[in-house]
């Protein structure tokens, strides 16, 4: 229909009517964004993924650690718990 090339000089002029002369700048700019960061994500799934695996063991590390410290004032609640319970209810003897 048109000569070679002339798609994109009617596909430019149909942009600039429907967007406007002050926002197809930023309409490109956005665009241009859009298609960098969907090659970065694509060639970068693979370097995200060893990213993510080693945070999950340094995480996991850490994870231990804090379980540890956990546990520790589980049991020291719970012996506080127990001496406040024999505080509060004396035993009696017969």
């Amino acid at each position: 229909m048109f000569p070679k090339g002339m798609e994109w000089i009617v596909i430019l002029i149909i942009a600039l009517l429907i967007f406007g002369p002050k926002n197809l700048p930023k309409l490109g700019k956005s665009l241009g964004s859009t298609v960098k960061n969907i090659r970065e994500g694509m060639s970068g799934d693979d370097d995200a993924a060893s990213k993510d695996a080693e945070e999950t063991v340094i995480e996991a590390g850490e994870d231990a650690d804090d379980d540890a410290e956990i546990h520790e004032l589980e049991a020291k609640l719970a012996a506080a718990k127990k001496k406040k319970e024999e505080d509060s209810n004396p035993v009696e003897s017969h």
